[in-house]
């Protein structure tokens, strides 16, 4: 009872949370030189046709009335129509948010399967060369851009060695209309039963995904090399050992799971970046995600889709956040609600 009050209350603070940032993006889109019916005309088109083409789609309201015109829609889970290209704005954001949640989970999953056990490693190998070169190692990825290591994997592996390709999701040979269903194509590939669609999907995946989860491991290999050695301290590893418990067993075993409590905590903090750095990780790839869609649209100043996009950033970021407290407390069960 006290975890289904927790989940109503985090719901419930979700919509306070939506209600600021809508309110920034509206306001600083306005506030913003140039405007939707200049990007679409170009700087050619009469006033007359400029004029025309706002009273048509509301841009000459006062801003108040477009934004409580706005709230009105959305409290109706419309999020309205592009500006630009006249279609309602979920078609493109159903169309580009699978592929962005692909590299994302794709991304998570490699920052997690590198940082965590270098962390770990570097912890039980205290002060040795190895503790050293991870660290150096943590720091030196965690300062570099995500484009760039992007263009770096590009340049290494894709144009000199030949082995990924440095752009889209699948090769021309792959016909997506032959299973593509929900939009997430590793898993509609696996469903199709489509071993060489699937390695394909998987093969233009890894670069990307390795881009944006080693420039993030930096931080889980110093939070969980920092964690480690706070648990190797305590009583019961001490006492593991005295019992002769092997060194790994005590290390991966015992000290890992207690460590990874607060790992488990950055991770929801960290899933933000992720999305952040998902949007240049799709420029540099040319990945159709929605944040390619984003800077697309903000350079067309579509204020609709913009918007609609941050709406489906925050609730990301709140969904997982909600899924990593309830994950603290199935790790931690002193954790209680």
């Amino acid at each position: 009872m006290r975890l289904f009050r927790y989940l109503v209350t985090r719901v419930l603070l979700t919509i306070p949370m939506l209600f600021v940032m809508l309110s920034l993006i509206f306001v600083v889109l306005r506030i913003m030189p140039g405007d939707p019916v200049s990007a679409m005309l170009g700087g050619h088109a009469p006033q007359s046709v400029i004029d025309e083409q706002k009273h048509k789609l509301g841009l000459d309201r006062p801003i108040g009335a477009q934004y409580v015109d706005y709230l009105v829609h959305l409290a109706h889970l419309d999020l309205g129509t592009s500006m630009v290209f006249d279609e309602r704005v979920t078609s493109p954001i159903a169309d580009k948010l699978p592929a962005t949640i692909e590299l994302t989970l794709a991304g998570m999953a490699v920052t997690l399967l590198v940082g965590v056990p270098l962390g770990a490693y570097a912890a039980q190998k205290r002060r040795s060369r190895w503790d050293y070169g991870i660290r150096v190692y943590a720091n030196v990825v965690y300062c570099i851009p995500v484009f760039w290591m992007g263009l770096l994997l590009q340049l290494l592996f894709g144009v000199l060695l030949g082995w990924f390709p440095i752009s889209g999701r699948t090769s021309p040979r792959v016909d997506i209309s032959e299973f593509a269903r929900t939009g997430f194509y590793t898993l509609d590939s696996l469903i199709s039963g489509d071993p060489a669609a699937f390695g394909d999907v998987m093969w233009h995946l890894v670069l990307p995904a390795v881009t944006l989860g080693i420039v993030l491991s930096g931080i889980f290999v110093r939070l969980t090399r920092a964690n480690m050695l706070d648990v190797l301290k305590s009583d019961y590893i001490l006492a593991a050992r005295a019992r002769g418990v092997p060194e790994r067993r005590v290390v991966y075993r015992h000290g890992l799971r207690n460590a990874l409590i607060p790992v488990v905590t950055m991770l929801g903090l960290e899933f933000s970046l992720l999305l952040a750095g998902a949007i240049l990780t799709e420029s540099t790839f040319s990945w159709p995600g929605i944040g390619r869609l984003l800077l697309e649209r903000i350079y067309l100043r579509d204020y609709p889709v913009i918007q609609g996009v941050i709406v489906i950033y925050t609730l990301l970021v709140s969904v997982v956040s909600l899924i990593v407290d309830i994950l603290y407390a199935v790790i931690d069960p002193r954790v209680k609600y």
